[in-house]
């Protein structure tokens, strides 16, 4: 009887929405911060959150009830629409217990913090975060994990069969399943809800277990059982979100770094979660070209910007200082990963460079390492690496092409088609997001920013990294000090960046709109 029950179960909620599925998922995890408030006495805090689970539980069978079983007869468009919804309209819902529990915080500010939180982005409005409860962190630090989940997980199942997300650079031609946004494969799928359960069902072991090892870790190297939650959640979501802003002000140990920077080498390459799902990858990471750029900025940035800092040093008679060096050499090499792969997490070393050599921070430099970001189908912002390898290697081969006219270009079908259609394609997502961050400085200067402040703010929320401006601004900088209208823009450019202009012009393909 208990099988025959399970047996029928799964496919009744395979028939709802995936955006009420969504709305379950977030009813429940409501739960969790519950859970932990009222383990620490804090019962006013623990009841928006119980009391939202079960409103929004019930609510959530409502809908479900009214839209079981309804057909689709646009597969891609309806896929594309609810990440839209699931970014903007998902934490509405979200928002609703955290401002119950926080009544100074007003609602609009609630739902800014959800929509950093679901984004991955990390832009928060807290100025003083040691007096926010710790089960309101934990909240945040959930949605932004399960966003985290949701950005794998739609690019597997969604974005990859409409070559969109990064995989327009490798299907660019109509015979591997149609144009960059034609969902051609996804058209076809009958059961749409079926290939993302099914993906759902591979990462999220992986998913889990992985965020347990880091925080295990971070237990071992001391870090504290609920920091260490914090930090798991944040480096698997690459959302940066933390209970204090900085990781030296969670008194983080070299060791406990270290656990952190091996785990952002996942938001650089596909392979960990794409690889077992496609046979023609390589089989490798010394071969997967994302980790090859990856580590090319890793050991090259630092060293720049390690030199730069020797020179400072030498001025002011403190090239001898050996431990400092080092020391410099490490917050560089971290902090570097940590925005390569839009994280946002600043080295506890970091500044030991700048009282080692009395030079200022280069923020500017992560400000561009953010814009390039990590690998495709991971949790990391930005243009991608895929999208930069495609063009260097058009550069590659247009320069040998220079010297020998005549000659063949290697790599076979797949490594042609990339130094074509695929960089071409890459090439106009540069401009894109070149156009986009145009967009967002102009109107946030309209709404009274300066230049400077509006190119930064407009990259943070492009390349969903939120912390880049307490280090590429001063440390006046903040999201709270925003008006509506700037929160207003950036939720917009967090919600492009994190779904992608060119997912975003898809929606408006004519084919979309005529079945």
């Amino acid at each position: 009887m208990a099988q025959r029950s399970k047996a029928t179960t799964i496919p009744v909620l395979l028939q709802l929405p995936l955006f009420v599925q969504l709305m379950a998922t977030g009813s429940v995890a409501m739960l969790l911060p519950a859970i932990h408030a009222f383990a620490l006495d804090q019962h006013r805090v623990a009841q928006p959150f119980f009391y939202g689970a079960v409103l929004f539980g019930f609510l959530t069978a409502l809908i479900g009830l009214g839209t079981f079983r309804q057909p689709v007869r646009n597969v891609p468009r309806s896929q594309l629409l609810t990440l839209v919804a699931a970014f903007l309209a998902l934490p509405v819902m979200l928002a609703v217990p955290l401002h119950e529990a926080r009544p100074s915080m007003s609602f609009f500010n609630a739902y800014f913090e959800m929509v950093s939180s679901i984004t991955t982005t990390g832009a928060s409005i807290f100025d003083t975060p040691h007096l926010i409860p710790d089960p309101i962190h934990l909240w945040r630090g959930i949605v932004g994990w399960m966003g985290g989940f949701l950005v794998i997980v739609s690019a597997v199942a969604i974005l990859a069969p409409m070559t969109l997300g990064g995989f327009e650079v490798l299907r660019p031609t109509p015979s591997s399943g149609g144009l960059p946004g034609s969902g051609a494969q996804l058209a076809r799928a009958t059961e749409p809800n079926k290939r993302v359960a099914r993906f759902t069902a591979q990462v999220l072991p992986v998913y889990v277990s992985l965020t347990l090892i880091i925080w295990l870790l971070q237990v071992i190297s001391g870090t504290g059982s609920f920091n260490g939650v914090m930090i798991a959640m944040a480096t698997m979501s690459t959302s940066g979100i933390l209970p204090l802003r900085t990781l030296a002000e969670l008194g983080m140990s070299v060791p406990a770094e270290i656990a952190i920077f091996v785990f952002l080498f996942i938001a650089v390459t596909r392979q960990v979660t794409w690889l077992p799902f496609d046979k023609h990858y390589s089989s490798s990471l010394r071969n997967d070209p994302e980790m090859r750029v990856a580590l090319c900025f890793v050991v090259l940035v630092p060293l720049a910007l390690w030199f730069r800092h020797f020179i400072g040093a030498i001025e002011v008679n403190e090239e001898s200082d050996v431990l400092s060096a080092v020391r410099a050499l490490w917050g560089a090499v971290f902090t570097v990963l940590s925005f390569l792969s839009t994280t946002g997490f600043v080295s506890g070393d970091w500044e030991t460079a700048r009282d080692w050599s009395a030079l200022p921070t280069p923020g500017l430099v992560l400000a561009g390492l953010a814009i390039l970001g990590g690998g495709v189908a991971t949790t990391a912002g930005g243009v991608k690496l895929l999208r930069f390898y495609a063009l260097y290697k058009h550069g590659v081969r247009e320069m040998e092409k220079l010297v020998h006219p005549s000659s063949i270009g290697s790599g076979g079908r797949l490594g042609r088609g990339m130094r074509r259609e695929g960089a071409f394609i890459a090439w106009i997502f540069f401009m894109l997001f070149a156009l986009s961050i145009a967009g967002v400085v102009v109107a946030l200067a309209f709404t009274g920013l300066g230049f400077e402040e509006s190119v930064i703010f407009a990259l943070s929320g492009l390349s969903t990294t939120g912390p880049l401006i307490y280090v590429a601004l001063d440390e006046s900088a903040s999201y709270a000090s925003l008006s509506t209208g700037s929160k207003s823009i950036l939720i917009w450019a967090m919600v492009l960046g994190r779904m992608e202009t060119l997912a975003i012009i898809a929606l408006f393909n004519p084919d979309f709109w005529r079945r």
